[in-house]
């Protein structure tokens, strides 16, 4: 009798060698475990078809379907036959399998009836999808060629087919084989779910999980299996987020109460509007945040232009009048100067301490960026270390060494997603205790994603827009289709211009030279033109459409002091168009600017385009976004274009985002550069499974805070969330 195999298993002593090189070096499988949870993608079930018209031209595909018919005809440039077979889904759909050379035993054996899997790459010609030459393995009962597909037959016995992740030289079926053998002699782990749990949520073992969802029984034990794995991922992770928050909850804080009379009511005072109602609310919570002995981790979300700024300057100044600074840590240095001007504006006297004219009471606003000149970098580093400025903004330079605080009692992280862990921690561990934090994202975040990436934070949403804020029109410009829309945008951009507003006009590339993070690669792995450039179009838009129009240039690669000038004329309306990348994307404000045409608007994510179509209708006037594409009508990227333009709810947009994204992207694989330990767990599909497995988890930790009596979850807990994704999900 074979060795027992375990999680820890090299697959070379249970495939071979030569298989288990071809799973190490096509699917990163390298141990029984490794293979054991590499899950079917889905199951094809005799009698039902795959939608052979849904494929797309270029997918690597494994598809269930019928032979039809086949025929042999004499290639035309070289000698011997090609066998052309036509396999169908039975509805309609069919595909041409095409074999290069005198091949009669595979036409005996792909006679008209027999069913098959078939795998391969889509490719068209003459208007016919085909797969050339693709692998493939027949079902059920044959004659002639049966022998050499025998082997693979028994994966198949069942009336659900599993098809696997494959890759080219490894197809599903030798994966299914290759499952067999492990399964045969595989002992799976001891079963990390509490006993309580698994009686209370009706869930199956772990080794009947792991067995029924590779060779299902029926359905409703595969819907088990797949109910059960997926609840191991979700406890995972919340017992993860909840261990967090419960042992943040423990480390100690300085509280930093409101003061009567201090600058906050001050500030309140002299403010030129009305907080709406939901900036009033988040305002209490977080002031209550701020007078407890334990550090505030909140998550502040509103969509652009709600007043997140405001509501974190008033937690800000709370702390000021407590005696202690605060940080706000911007993504970038435009970012940066323009949260300084503006609360420098919002501020008045109370922001301007040791100046002519300031109030009794007022504190220093400094900013500390990379681009700073020796002796302002030593004046502003003075008043920081001494505390005379209360309020502290800048880029990562504050998190550099020789950047000291008096009293560092507030950290404020504007748009989150922009920063690592690392550069947090370096700014927290500038206070002498744990400071309180808050951080912000105009993204709008789903209810799940909240709850499974920043489920150690209590999440704050400001949903209403302040008064004066001007609806957007969107629309999709199909320049390709309609060479005429794209002229009518930029006589449109000239109308406002005309009007007297300002405009953006968007490239998702900065130009010649190094790349950056802000802009994607020249090229795609489809062959497709370089995205348009901010250095190329806005000499093209000068001499042509736009021509006699003041033009600016605004991109990440431009020297500091450059693109401060930049933006100050821009928001000064010295200049009647910005020609940028996305460093516009977040917290840019000039009231006037009316309208944003983005080129190659397909090159962008959801968001983002969200995002930049924010920077429009902050003022009085309309806002107007045109979202250029040579997207073809019906593909995907124009499809979600036109989602886009169909809505500004950013959280129905956010809850497109992440259908079109992997869900382990959302949990930071692409951070670490690993493989998705979500394999399962669907962030969009599983809200009711991961609000239960929350709630078992808070339980649990209450109980057993450190899983000391759970030694088996302990391990699972480790291996799901690794130290990398442990501190993703921290993030924040």
């Amino acid at each position: 009798m074979s060795e027992p195999a375990t999680v820890d298993t090299p697959l070379k002593k249970l495939v071979g060698d030569k298989t288990a090189k071809a799973l190490a070096s096509h699917l990163d499988l390298h141990t029984a475990g490794d293979l054991v949870y590499h899950f079917p993608r889905r199951y094809d079930e005799r009698g039902e078809h795959t939608d052979i018209r849904a494929l797309d031209v270029g997918e690597q595909v494994t598809v269930l379907a019928q032979v039809q018919r086949t025929a042999v005809r004499p290639m035309r440039q070289r000698r011997g036959n090609l066998l052309e077979v036509t396999v169908g889904d039975g509805s309609g759909g069919v595909l041409t399998l095409t074999f290069f050379g005198n091949q009669a035993w595979r036409e005996r054996e792909l006679r008209p009836g027999r069913w098959g899997l078939f795998a391969g790459k889509v490719t068209e010609f003459r208007s016919k999808r085909q797969l050339n030459g693709p692998e493939y393995v027949l079902l059920g009962e044959g004659g002639d060629g049966e022998a050499a597909v025998s082997d693979d037959i028994e994966e198949f016995a069942g009336a659900l087919i599993p098809v696997y992740p494959a890759a080219a030289a490894v197809p599903t079926w030798v994966i299914a084989r290759c499952v067999r053998v492990v399964l045969d002699t595989f002992t799976p782990p001891d079963d990390p779910l509490p006993s309580a749990v698994r009686a209370s949520r009706k869930l199956v073992g772990l080794g009947a999980a792991l067995t029924e969802i590779h060779r299902p029984s029926s359905k409703e034990a595969l819907h088990q299996a797949r109910r059960r794995l997926k609840w191991d991922e979700a406890f995972a992770v919340q017992v993860t987020l909840v261990q967090r928050k419960h042992r943040a909850a423990d480390w100690p804080a300085r509280p930093r109460p409101a003061r009567p009379g201090g600058l906050l009511e001050a500030f309140d005072a002299r403010l030129p509007y009305e907080l709406t109602a939901g900036q009033r609310e988040v305002g209490v919570e977080i002031a209550a945040d701020l007078t407890t002995p334990h550090p505030m981790h909140r998550l502040l979300q509103g969509e652009v232009g709600s007043g997140k700024t405001v509501v974190a300057l008033r937690a800000m100044l709370q702390v000021v009048d407590a005696g202690g600074q605060a940080a706000l840590l911007a993504p970038t240095e435009v970012l940066a100067a323009q949260h300084h001007r503006g609360m420098l504006d919002l501020l008045g006297p109370l922001g301007r301490a040791g100046e002519l004219g300031s109030a009794e009471h007022a504190t220093r606003v400094e900013l500390v960026t990379g681009s700073l000149g020796a002796a302002a970098r030593r004046r502003a580093l003075g008043e920081v270390a001494s505390g005379a400025a209360g309020i502290v903004l800048g880029t990562h330079a504050l998190l550099y060494e020789g950047v000291d605080f008096a009293d560092l009692g507030l950290v404020v992280v504007d748009e989150q997603h922009r920063f690592g862990v690392e550069q947090r921690d370096a700014l927290r561990a500038k206070a002498d205790q744990p400071p309180h934090v808050l951080v912000m994202t105009a993204t709008p975040i789903p209810r799940t994603v909240a709850m499974t990436v920043y489920g150690d934070l209590e999440v704050s949403t400001l949903s209403q827009l302040p008064r004066g804020r001007s609806p957007i029109a969107s629309h999709v410009v199909p320049a390709a289709e309609k060479p005429a829309y794209l002229d009518r945008a930029w006589r449109r951009l000239r109308e406002e211009v005309t009007a007297g507003h300002q405009a953006y006009v968007v490239c998702p590339r900065i130009g010649d030279g190094p790349t950056s993070d802000e802009e994607p690669p020249a090229e795609d792995d489809n062959g497709r033109r370089p995205p348009l450039a901010v250095t190329e179009v806005a000499p093209l838009l000068a001499e042509g459409p736009l021509h006699g129009l003041r033009i600016g240039v605004l991109h990440g690669r431009l020297p500091a002091d450059e693109k401060d000038a930049v933006m100050r004329s821009f928001a000064a309306g010295d200049l009647d168009v910005l020609v940028a990348t996305t460093v516009v994307e977040v917290g840019v404000d000039v009231p006037n600017a009316t309208v944003m045409i983005v080129l190659d608007a397909d090159r962008f994510g959801v968001s983002q385009l969200h995002q930049l179509r924010g920077r429009v209708g902050r003022g009085a006037a309309a806002g107007l976004c045109l979202l250029v594409s040579e997207a073809a009508e019906g593909s995907s990227a124009r499809e979600r274009l036109d989602a886009v333009a169909s809505t500004s709810d950013g959280f129905k947009l956010a809850e497109l985002d992440l259908e079109q994204r992997r869900e382990g992207d959302v949990l930071g694989a692409t951070q670490s550069g690993r493989r998705s330990h979500l394999r399962l767990l669907s962030l969009r599909r599983d809200a009711d499974l991961i609000r239960d497995a929350r709630a078992e988890a808070i339980t649990l930790i209450e109980d057993d805070p450190e899983l000391t009596r759970s030694p088996a979850l302990a391990a699972s807990v480790a291996a799901l969330v690794d130290e990398d994704r442990a501190e993703y999900l921290e993030k924040g």
